[in-house]
């Protein structure tokens, strides 16, 4: 920093012919108090005063609104192909649920179980025959995953503790919690006998040492969808994983389905009749994305380096020629957060922009990672919209409001954060083990009941469905204590403990009001007061303008409107004049 100072304070002696731009630290005039004060002035003006002032077209402001067209309009197109993954990811998955579980019926999280063994055989040898006969009964084009020219195999395993001897009618016991696999492979297409599959697999359960059997299979199946809108289709690999868990050793067999997609280009593919040229233009439409945003990146960074530059000379000439210090917050305001903002959006566009055309032509099938780019990204740009309201005095209050509350705001959400979290792992820790029914809502009704057959008929009539798990899991508890704050599932969270034991009760009422209680009239009242008075004392302020800083007193000295000749004047010399 001693460095730049020392260039700056060279660069700011001798004078040139016009006697504007550059003035000597050691003979300081009026003339040159006021060149450096226009500067100032005009490095804080919007781009229609600068247009005023020296006829500069502000082709940074109509880059941005570019951009808020085209980056919109790129999220649109994207999120349609995305949508069409997305929904076709979700439909096999349901499809596969259906297939390979015996008598699903839609059933909810956690609500699918087994209860005996004979229940147990039964659904393992269905997913078997259901497998081996695939191609028989799907409805979709599914078929059987390859690996060097060769079907994998579906592999049964169960998981087994390596050795106990459990004995509850004498409350004994002796285990080895050391887990061993057994594991057998069916190689499609075969076709079993579902009353010998026992004896032909020579397959067995030991229910008192089993911790689940895992079924793993593949298959492989193409998205035609995408033909209609101009997309090559994508190939799809359905890595399947259907889970018995007995982990508990409760009597209850939890069934799940967990299903890892793997989207791949196509080996070979052929569209008759189909034309590149949509396919063109998309691919062109986002590489004048990723101009524009270039550009965009590029104007901001030149803005930004300015401004640093501005900031130390103007540093050195209040510490040279006034003998005050120039504080942090001062210095901080010749840098422009939005140029900030815009940049992280611009590189996220890029970067989001490149993998979308590497989806296009194949190359890459990162879905989520590009819409979790181009979703911030755009989420960035209408942020920014913001600061062109700003211009205007009656729109800029709610940006003044938010930088000024932002400080105290976050000192607040730290303060009640430390309530909060008390809160959340209490009511995990004491409410979790009790508190796992399902509520049906339905307007102003409600109703506990896990009866699949109600739940399929409310559904059938337009009844609302909520999961009232609420404090099962930490990330749970999180979740509904905020609800409550808003007023969300109140009356649901409290009738859910109604059948508990009376000490569970009792304290759940107690937690329960007690939160309630604080943070709905306590803490979230403080916390719109503190927003509240940063309005009004915004308002106040806006009345009166007065300085509120050592930069603002010394710019508000200059009283050279844009439309002055004086800004042109100063435009001959630009190694001296910043003017981003």
């Amino acid at each position: 920093m001693a460095e730049s100072e020392q260039l700056l304070t060279q660069r700011s002696e001798g004078k040139r012919p016009n006697g504007h731009c550059r003035w000597s630290t050691h003979s300081l005039d009026s003339k040159a108090v006021e060149d450096f004060r226009r500067r100032l002035k005009y490095f804080f003006m919007n781009p229609c005063e600068k247009y005023r002032a020296r006829g500069r077209k502000p082709w940074k402001l109509m880059l941005q609104i570019l951009k808020i067209v085209i980056i919109t309009a790129q999220l649109v197109f994207f999120g349609l192909s995305n949508e069409m993954m997305a929904t076709f990811k979700e439909d096999n998955l349901m499809t596969f649920e259906h297939l390979f579980l015996k008598g699903f019926k839609d059933h909810w999280q956690g609500n699918y179980a087994l209860y005996t063994k004979a229940d147990l055989y039964d659904h393992i040898y269905h997913i078997i025959n259901t497998y081996t006969n695939l191609q028989n009964l799907t409805l979709g084009n599914h078929a059987y995953g390859k690996i060097d020219g060769k079907y994998t195999p579906l592999s049964i395993c169960q998981l087994l503790y390596k050795n106990s001897t459990i004995d509850p009618e004498r409350d004994t016991f002796y285990i080895d919690p050391h887990i061993d696999a057994e594991c057998i492979s069916i190689f499609p297409p075969t076709s079993l006998d579902n009353t010998n599959l026992e004896k032909n697999l020579n397959f067995s359960v030991d229910f008192k040492r089993l911790v689940s059997v895992n079924i793993n299979f593949t298959l492989k199946t193409i998205n035609l969808q995408t033909v209609r809108h101009h997309e090559l289709p994508d190939c799809y690999g359905f890595h399947i994983k259907i889970i018995f868990d007995n982990c508990a050793h409760s009597g209850k067999i939890k069934v799940s389905v967990k299903n890892d997609v793997r989207i791949h280009e196509c080996e070979d593919y052929n569209v008759k009749d189909a034309s590149g040229k949509i396919d063109y233009f998309v691919l062109m439409f986002d590489s004048l994305v990723i101009c524009a945003c270039f550009a965009s990146l590029t104007l901001c960074m030149r803005s930004i380096v300015k401004g640093i530059q501005l900031q130390f000379e103007f540093k050195i000439f209040f510490q040279t020629h006034f003998n005050k210090l120039v504080t942090w917050s001062e210095r901080m305001e010749f840098v422009n957060v939005w140029y900030i903002f815009i940049n992280i959006s611009d590189t996220l566009t890029i970067t989001g922009s490149v993998i979308k055309i590497g989806i296009q032509t194949k190359f890459l099938t990162n879905y989520d990672v590009c819409s979790i780019l181009l979703g911030t990204a755009t989420m960035l740009v209408w942020i920014g919209v913001i600061r062109y309201l700003g211009y205007f005095k009656k729109y800029n209050i709610l940006i003044l409001t938010l930088r000024a509350a932002f400080p105290n705001v976050i000192r607040f959400c730290c303060c009640a954060a430390m309530i909060y979290l008390g809160y959340c792992f209490c009511g995990w820790i004491v409410l979790g083990p009790y508190h796992d029914k399902v509520g049906i809502i339905h307007f102003m009704g409600v109703m506990n009941g896990p009866d699949p057959q109600l739940i399929t008929r409310l559904l059938s009539k337009n009844y609302f469905i909520v999961f009232i798990f609420q404090f099962r899991t930490f990330n749970k508890v999180t979740e509904c204590l905020f609800s409550l704050i808003n007023g969300d599932d109140m009356f649901a969270t409290f009738v859910n403990m109604r059948d508990k034991s009376y000490m569970v009760w009792l304290f759940s009422r107690i937690y329960l009001y007690s939160f309630t209680s604080l943070f709905i009239y306590m803490v979230l009242s403080l916390f719109i007061a503190l927003i509240t008075d940063t309005y009004e004392a915004i308002k106040h302020h806006q009345k009166d303008s007065p300085p509120v800083s050592l930069l603002q007193a010394f710019i508000a000295e200059c009283h050279d409107q844009p439309e002055f000749g004086q800004y042109r004047c100063d435009e001959e010399s630009s190694s001296c004049c910043f003017s981003p």
